[in-house]
């Protein structure tokens, strides 16, 4: 039986090295506490009895890819050959959009009243502070840890918002990219893809207020974030696993002059006119009311005034919109990046997400904080707070999606990927061959029908882990939920944590 094609396609992409040989190549100025490669795989293809593709669910899917890992062909109601087969159901990886990767370390330290008024701004100075202990193997380890713990949760790519730039006391580094090529040293060890953002960090709120001491490690000129991205071009060009973009950090933290620098600068690098810009915008009601007190506009408002704002640019939280701005952020194409766990942590508030996707804005999912590491979690608790805050259920399905887990599934895909800035949309030609093998022993799994796996493995908390197998780029990084690394950076970041927490 000759089978039946999805899609088909013939994608000549650059030869990968192995991540090993990247390590050596790339990041030989840095030692390597991880000396171990992920193991090179010749095998080019995989046979899906079932996978999730982007019209639904088939059954018999072959996957192939080329060497740059970029899916050639997805067919459906093909006969298996000569590849290997999946060992249980097989969905798109999840991209992550948002994430600072030193806060894992963290995670359980701020859960301690300071006040009877708590709040992000009172979490904020915790994080300063801790920031200023960081030195540069910490921020490695961390982060090499962190990106294992991700893809063991299926997530396959990482947005890493940057602003950790210089040493503690703010000197810079005798290599200012220093902060930054241990992160991209990290996900080159753990497999993951990521995207890059440095951040541009200029003052300490509305109107040019002059940054604290303790924000000194973060503050830089547009000039600098230029700079720093042309030395990662230079020291790690772009290819299908990472990607360079920019990131105002805020319009609290970055003038509108030194916004429009920023912007218009990295349109003239390489790359740079398609570059992903992602910032935070509208988080904490207060910072609407700075906003209003400042310029007589609301963060979304003032933004879409300034730069034109389109597809290529990522809103983080964006919770707190009037009717006006959902509209217009709507026709902009920008992507909202969503970050459920640590938005709840951090008292933020909740957005209006069914108003969020009747406009069909797209968005996509977040670990900022990485105080979770489940975009399973994520996708529930965005539902959840929805349903508290309507006093309904399934808020967030739709008469042309009525399945709750499967539109929000694939809509954070898509939005994770535009947000990435990066070929990571799912099983389709042309897209990177990131994604996830389901266990098809998971208790909770294993008798449900295609149509049920999805709200299963979204809407139920799973003893143990219900990812068997991930593949980045088609190289297959976790197996039977284990990954090589593992280990390793456990012991590293196990090191890290204790003499961060030294008195």
């Amino acid at each position: 039986m000759s089978g039946i094609h999805y899609k088909t396609a013939s994608i000549k992409g650059e030869h990968m090295a192995s991540l090993g040989e990247q390590t050596q190549q790339h990041l030989h100025a840095h030692p390597q506490p991880h000396a171990h490669a992920l193991p090179r795989q010749s095998a080019r293809a995989l046979f899906c009895p079932l996978a999730l593709l982007p019209d639904g669910w088939q059954h018999d899917v072959l996957l192939r890819w080329d060497d740059s890992g970029r899916l050639i062909e997805v067919s459906v109601r093909s006969p298996r050959g000569e590849a290997a087969q999946a060992s249980g159901p097989v969905i798109a990886g999840m991209p992550n959009l948002h994430s600072h990767a030193f806060q894992r370390a963290m995670a359980g330290l701020t859960e301690v009243m300071g006040s009877p008024s708590d709040s992000f701004w009172s979490w904020r100075k915790l994080m300063y502070r801790f920031a200023q202990r960081l030195q540069p193997e910490h921020l490695h380890a961390i982060a090499c840890h962190l990106y294992i713990e991700m893809l063991k949760a299926g997530y396959t790519s990482v947005c890493e918002f940057h602003y950790l730039h210089h040493a503690p006391g703010g000197s810079p580094y005798a290599d200012r990219a220093e902060l930054a090529l241990r992160l991209m040293q990290a996900a080159s060890e753990a497999g993951i893809g990521m995207t890059l953002l440095p951040v541009l960090y200029q003052y300490g709120g509305f109107g040019g207020q002059p940054g604290s001491q303790e924000q000194a490690r973060f503050i830089a000129t547009p000039d600098d974030l230029l700079a720093l991205r042309e030395r990662l071009l230079h020291a790690l060009p772009e290819n299908p696993m990472r990607r360079y973009g920019a990131a105002p950090h805020s319009l609290r933290a970055v003038s509108p002059q030194g916004l429009e620098e920023l912007v218009s600068g990295l349109r003239q690098q390489p790359g740079g006119r398609d570059a992903p810009v992602h910032i935070h915008v509208a988080e904490q009601w207060r910072e609407i009311q700075d906003c209003l007190a400042w310029c007589g506009q609301r963060p979304v408002q003032l933004l879409l005034s300034l730069q034109e704002v389109d597809a290529r640019w990522c809103l983080i939280h964006a919770t707190h919109m009037d009717q006006g701005e959902y509209l217009d952020l709507a026709a902009s194409g920008a992507i909202v990046g969503l970050c459920p766990t640590t938005e709840a942590n951090l008292g933020d508030g909740i957005i209006d997400a069914g108003q969020l996707l009747q406009s069909r804005t797209p968005w996509g999912l977040g670990s900022d904080s990485n105080i979770a590491i489940n975009p399973r979690s994520e996708l529930r608790l965005l539902e959840y707070g929805q349903r508290l805050h309507h006093r309904r259920r399934n808020v967030l399905a739709s008469e042309a999606s009525p399945a709750t887990a499967d539109r929000l599934f694939a809509q954070a895909v898509a939005g994770g990927a535009a947000a990435s800035g990066r070929a990571v949309a799912g099983l389709a030609v042309g897209q990177q061959a990131d994604f996830v093998v389901l266990d098809r022993d998971d208790v909770n799994l294993a008798d449900r029908s295609p149509g049920q796996l999805l709200s299963a493995l979204v809407f139920c908390e799973h003893d143990g882990q219900p990812i068997q197998d991930v593949y980045v780029g088609g190289r297959q990084v976790v197996t039977a939920g284990q990954h090589p690394l593992q280990d390793d950076a456990r012991r590293a970041y196990r090191r890290a944590i204790a003499e961060l927490l030294k008195d």
